[in-house]
């Protein structure tokens, strides 16, 4: 599979902004959605100062805020709307997007009220349309700017995977894939809420040693959630797991951090952007919980984010549990 073909990005926001710069530069035809007429309108003149300041953006991207016009011939629709609203973007797309039009998932979440994974809630509401997802270490900013960056498609047809890869990629953006879609949804869903926990261990200052023991024991728990839905150890061992992680727990250019830091600082978090790890967070606890699943360290996340914990006894307690073998 190779060639130019029609891509249409919904959100543009920092990141599906970034993936509509990528997909021209692949040599695809492009049109991003967005919600708000001000910045579609911004986007369309060659900048996006809300999001991607100081980058520009090729006129031949054609920006709109009707999902039927953006949906028009599409031959591959990248869904980039935060986790949470996802449900609400697939359902607007019902009936406009044509049967056989691959979906491609581009948040990393679990949906809070019905713990289900984006790609299920995606296969339910559109049937018609097979369904993957693309995931791994990247930040908006360094795809904006051509910087190197490798990430991974998954689809359960792994050969619908490779060959979107391969159109998706070029000299500076390489793309892996996969065909173990839970996986790479459970890695990039978690990293999120170790992100939190690892900017809340920086802000309270306890040191590189406490950050470096929360994140690997965090991807022990990863490991845990990932092999009770299914996914392959490879995949959470690979970018969309692992280097997932070590990204989003070591930079404040990650929003889940960068909010887990504030807390750790005893600073409001109001106004902050969006962190994906806040909603996640809570039922990722309870899907563990439900499924008997040790997982201290999310469980710790989700009720310092209730107020029913503070960091400092989270850790106290998490530092204080029955020694174990370090495999167990």
């Amino acid at each position: 599979m190779s060639g130019s073909f029609k891509v249409t990005v919904l959100g543009a926001g920092a990141w599906g902004s970034a993936l509509a710069l990528q997909m021209h530069r692949a040599g695809h035809q492009v049109r991003l959605w967005a919600r708000d007429p001000s910045l579609a309108e911004c986007i369309q003149r060659g900048t996006n100062p809300r999001y991607l300041p100081g980058v520009s953006f090729p006129k031949d991207i054609v920006t709109t805020t009707e999902m039927a016009d953006a949906l028009r011939e599409a031959d591959c629709v990248l869904a980039v709307t935060p986790a949470q609203a996802m449900r609400e973007t697939l359902e607007s797309m019902s009936g406009v997007i044509a049967r056989g039009t691959p979906l491609i998932l581009c948040a990393k979440g679990i949906e809070h009220d019905s713990g289900l994974l984006l790609s299920e809630i995606a296969s339910s509401i559109l049937p018609g349309n097979p369904v993957g997802a693309l995931s791994g270490p990247s930040f908006a900013a360094d795809v904006a700017r051509g910087l190197p960056t490798a990430v991974v498609v998954a689809a359960r047809d792994a050969t619908l995977a490779a060959g979107l890869a391969q159109r998706f990629s070029t000299g500076s953006f390489r793309c892996y894939s996969t065909g173990d879609l839970t996986g790479l949804e459970i890695g990039g869903a978690l990293k999120n809420v170790f992100a939190l926990a690892a900017g809340a261990v920086t802000g309270a200052g306890l040191g590189a040693s406490a950050q470096a023991a929360m994140v690997t024991r965090g991807f022990v728990e990863m490991r845990r959630i990932g092999q009770a839905f299914g996914a392959e150890s490879e995949t959470l061992m690979g970018l969309s797991g692992l280097g997932d992680l070590m990204l989003t727990c070591s930079s404040p250019q990650s929003r889940n951090f960068s909010y887990g830091l504030a807390i750790g600082r005893g600073e409001s978090v109001a106004g902050l952007p969006l962190a994906e790890g806040v909603a996640t967070a809570s039922i990722a606890a309870k899907l563990a919980q439900d499924r008997g699943i040790d997982a201290p360290i999310i469980s710790a996340v989700a009720a310092i984010l209730e107020g029913a914990l503070t960091i400092k006894s989270a850790v106290s307690a998490l530092m204080t549990r029955p020694l174990r073998s370090e495999h167990e």
